[in-house]
């Protein structure tokens, strides 16, 4: 049937097979072991792990000789981030207001030109100038009032940590991080690592939750203080994109290329490495205040701090696991249970003898039994494309990246115009303004563009959202609702109207009281706000 005479609920449903299964996948250990390949091997690939061609060096340049990768700003002003955000809230799109608050991020350089050239290809350097630049974004001031106003756990919330004579140690005690215990760790000479900043900071929470629209992806944060003259960490290469914000003071810093094209953007995080293994430098630079320094998975890199200035950045990072390999992990097991299903040649028997010529044990073999058996498998492999489904799985793992979000930071007018909002009150020893009508000529849209998502579950349609999601990482289950038959339709047509506002009237329900409740329901769970102030009955 042609997709555009089917109902959204048929939609769905078409999707549902492909929907329920998933792989949990293994993070591969950190060290390979030579094995034996064994099943479908188009290109034999040897053990020997190759040198990558260096990039060309971006040590800091002198004013004669500038990479292309190092931009010292001439205009580096840009508007102070209170202002920008600000500003922001003002932007009647959220996709907008990631797009311009991560230009702000990397400014003078251009989104585009960082996409094509540098993002998970190389570094960038930027150097300003400017030690205001990022100001108001977080201080050593702010950690101080978090350490004395909340309740920040050792091992959770932040790492005590040093790197001396090549040795990385974490020196966490248990409990609660206290000033007294906390700033003694410093004038040791011990980094300290906050791991969920945006849990604590506002301003961290809020940059965060509109960069997440820009990514598509979790952008998370780590906040790292380090004392004069010291180095915290080993050098190691991560699993994420990375943008070190130079917040405070300053520190040098050293990155490498990946050691071979097995690392190149990694699944995982490596173990620390020794010196001697990671070669020569392709960069080598001090971070200034306002500096920003990117680089992608997989390079390896360390800082260490001057010997007469304290360190402060941050770094936001994102797109962990989030790749055309991690999106197959759920195509390919929902993709062969449909063929199973549907196509006979894969429900068909092994040959009985296959044990006797296939197998690690037999891989040496000369056996024209063999080349039959992986032409069969190949071909198979070949028929399961048409079984894939493909929206099934971009759905599975549109369910995992919003269980990751931060909950939206909401503006003034979008909170007057919410639940958040609402007028309930408790006065005069009663329950005040409890009832807020909705009417048919309200008009309403969702609070961002990317909180709400329609998903096939099995035989039901869900609605997954970000709107009642903790500050902690994955501190809640994710959140979704069950769908009725007959407010999707409507759902999608609210979905894919943002940012305008629509009616309720307008929704494409059958009767009016679905209308109305489909928009209660939204309205109850914060995920839509009104065009105009809410006032109560």
């Amino acid at each position: 049937m042609d997709r555009k005479h089917m109902s959204a609920l048929s939609i769905y449903q078409t999707l549902s097979r492909g929907a329920t299964s998933e792989v949990q996948a293994k993070a591969p250990a950190a060290k390979k072991i030579k094995k034996k390949e064994n099943g479908i091997q188009l290109n034999k690939k040897s053990n020997k792990k190759k040198r990558m061609k260096p990039l060309k060096s971006r040590m800091r340049p002198s004013s004669t000789d500038k990479s292309k990768d190092d931009c010292e700003a001439d205009d580096a002003e840009g508007p102070a981030l209170d202002a920008l955000l600000t500003d922001l809230a003002k932007v009647n799109n959220s996709r907008g207001r990631a797009n311009t608050l991560f230009q702000w991020l990397i400014h003078p350089v251009q989104d585009k030109s960082f996409f094509r050239d540098n993002w998970e290809k190389k570094p960038m350097l930027i150097q300003r100038q400017n030690p205001d630049y990022y100001k108001g974004l977080f201080s050593t001031a702010e950690f101080d009032q978090i350490l004395r106003n909340d309740d920040v756990q050792y091992g959770v919330n932040l790492d005590v940590t040093s790197y001396t004579n090549g040795k990385r140690e974490t020196h966490n005690p248990s409990g609660r991080a206290l000033p007294y215990t906390v700033w003694d760790f410093y004038e040791s000479g011990c980094s300290l690592r906050m791991l969920n900043p945006q849990a604590f900071s506002s301003t961290v929470w809020q940059v965060l939750s509109i960069l997440q629209e820009k990514f598509g992806s979790m952008a998370g944060a780590n906040m790292y203080l380090t004392p004069p003259g010291t180095q915290g960490f080993a050098p190691h290469y991560d699993d994420i994109e990375a943008f070190v914000v130079q917040l405070e003071g300053k520190k040098h810093w050293r990155v490498y290329n990946p050691r071979s094209e097995d690392e190149v953007l990694p699944l995982v995080s490596s173990p620390n490495f020794s010196q001697e293994a990671i070669g020569q430098p392709i960069m080598d630079v001090v971070l200034e205040a306002g500096d920003l320094l990117y680089f992608p998975r997989g390079f390896i890199h360390q800082g260490d701090c001057l010997p007469d200035v304290h360190s402060l950045h941050i770094t936001v990072s994102s797109y962990q696991r989030n790749s055309w390999g991690d999106l197959l992990l759920k195509l390919m097991p929902a993709a062969l249970e449909i063929a199973m299903e549907d196509d006979v040649e894969f429900r068909k028997g092994l040959p009985l003898d296959y044990l006797q010529f296939m197998g690690v044990q037999n891989s040496e073999k000369e056996d024209p039994r063999r080349d039959k058996f992986i032409a069969h498998v190949q071909g198979l492999m070949k028929k399961l494309i048409r079984s894939a489904p493909v929206d099934a799985a971009v759905d599975q793992k549109a369910k995992d990246f919003l269980h990751d979000c931060l909950p939206p930071v909401l503006n003034s007018e979008e909170k007057a115009g919410s639940v958040y909002g609402a007028p309930a009150r408790w006065g005069d020893c009663e329950a005040l303004n409890v009832t807020v009508e909705l009417k048919g000529q309200t008009k309403i849209r969702l609070i961002r563009a990317g909180a709400a998502r329609l998903c096939s579950d099995g035989d039901t349609v869900r609605l997954y959202y970000t709107t009642e999601n903790s500050r902690v990482y994955h501190k809640e289950e994710p959140k979704s609702i069950e769908m009725k038959a007959e407010h999707i339709d409507a759902m999608e047509f609210l979905i894919h109207s943002y940012p305008k506002f629509v009616s309720v009237a307008s929704l494409p329900c059958d009767t009016a009281e679905a209308k109305m409740s489909l928009a209660e329901l939204l309205f109850e769970k914060g995920m839509i706000h009104t065009a105009e102030r809410l006032t109560a009955e």
